[in-house]
């Protein structure tokens, strides 16, 4: 039986694995696809081979150290078990790259799909994955001159937030009642991120925003609403999720994308879920905090002027980003109120999103992955 594996170590990776999944099998509904993923990627049809255990930065590993040594035992052996043909790696590169690397000498095809951030820092780690990769299909417009001096086929493919966004239904009335929510008033959305320690830091920043944004606010008919990806465990985070329920916030195992797309405004943690809503034109203000260590390594390796994807694609500060102590209530709560009441502000940020958004536009991410799978493995479906 032809199988393709796909590895993603977080939930934005393997919501991207999800919807590479549907297309292969839309195009070969016999493939046998394996992976590392989690629910999204087991609802597409992926057999799953471990959970993903995504983590972030030196002091944020070593607790998931056994974890990922597991994983990547599974990963060996069944990449030997299923005679893989192909190998898609999405992002996550500490462990992926060490993937490539054995899987390279079993002579495995490696397609690196979703770049990791070498524009931002490690800047070597271009030369690696050119030496591991067969072929890189990148989802940024400039990552694709990146690879060019490497001789490494790579090609700008879209991005897969798109196919989510074509997909909804733009009905915001059924989809705030399908949530529960009033129909009448409007919605700020909260999204805290997926990983363990954005949750942990960005948690309770978003709960004081909460209460200061009612106690300021006691007449404005707002509602907030916090989708969870579906991979995070909700009792590890049940104490500051219930107090975010006392306050009135709507918290939910659900699509962020659906929840964006019939918000007014979002508080969001740097990350993908930056360029969805401005895809969704949603004006937002984004938010990080990082441990001390990791943010004071941070800040001697990262090489860019900004941290999201709306500013980096942009080259100038369109949406104001807010990363550690700056990340207050406070001053959050201050970015609110120049979008409720500026509105050349908020039309100048909109006007800057549709800019960003043309280069993506027109392409399918998932379904030319998929073609370029189908090449390398010489598969005519």
């Amino acid at each position: 039986m032809d199988t393709v594996m796909i590895v993603t170590g977080e939930s934005s990776g393997e919501l991207y694995g999800s919807l590479l999944a549907k297309a292969l099998k839309t195009k070969y509904p016999e493939l046998h696809i394996i992976g590392v993923g989690g629910e999204r990627m087991n609802e597409a049809g992926v057999e799953l081979i471990s959970g993903i255990s995504g983590v972030f930065g030196i002091s944020e590993a070593i607790s998931s150290l056994k974890a990922i040594k597991e994983t990547f035992s599974r990963t060996i052996d069944a990449i030997k078990k299923f005679s893989t043909k192909v190998i898609v790696l999405i992002d996550y590169p500490d462990f992926n790259i060490k993937v490539a690397k054995v899987a390279k000498k079993m002579g495995v095809k490696i397609l690196y799909y979703v770049s990791p951030q070498v524009w931002a820092w490690r800047k070597g780690r271009v030369k690696t994955i050119a030496a591991i990769a067969d072929r890189i299909a990148v989802i940024l417009p400039f990552e694709e001159e990146i690879y060019k001096c490497t001789g490494v086929p790579c090609e700008f493919v879209g991005h897969p937030v798109l196919e989510e966004i074509e997909a909804l239904t733009r009905d915001r009335t059924s989809l705030k009642t399908s949530l529960g929510l009033r129909t009448e008033s409007r919605v700020l959305a909260l999204l805290p991120g997926s990983r363990t320690h954005e949750l942990h830091k960005l948690l309770p920043v978003m709960l004081d925003v909460v209460r200061k944004f009612n106690a300021e606010f006691p007449d404005f008919h707002y509602q907030f609403v916090m989708p969870i990806a579906p991979n995070i465990e909700i009792k590890k985070y049940q104490t500051s999720f219930d107090r975010l329920i006392d306050e009135g916030v709507i918290v939910k195992k659900e699509n962020a994308i659906k929840v964006l797309s019939l918000s007014d405004m979002a508080v969001v943690a740097s990350g993908t879920a930056t360029l969805q809503a401005a895809f969704l034109e949603v004006p937002m203000v984004v938010i990080y905090k990082l441990s001390p260590l990791t943010y004071l390594l941070g800040r001697l390796i990262i090489d860019v002027k900004y941290i999201s994807l709306v500013n980096l694609l942009s080259g100038k500060g369109v949406v104001p980003e807010l990363i550690q102590r700056r990340a207050s209530p406070e001053s959050i709560i201050k970015e609110l109120k120049k979008i409720m009441n500026d509105v050349h502000h908020r039309e100048e940020m909109l006007s800057y999103y549709r800019l960003i958004k043309e280069p993506f536009s027109g392409k399918s991410a998932s379904n030319r992955v998929a073609e370029m799978i189908m090449e390398m493995a010489e598969w005519k479906h």
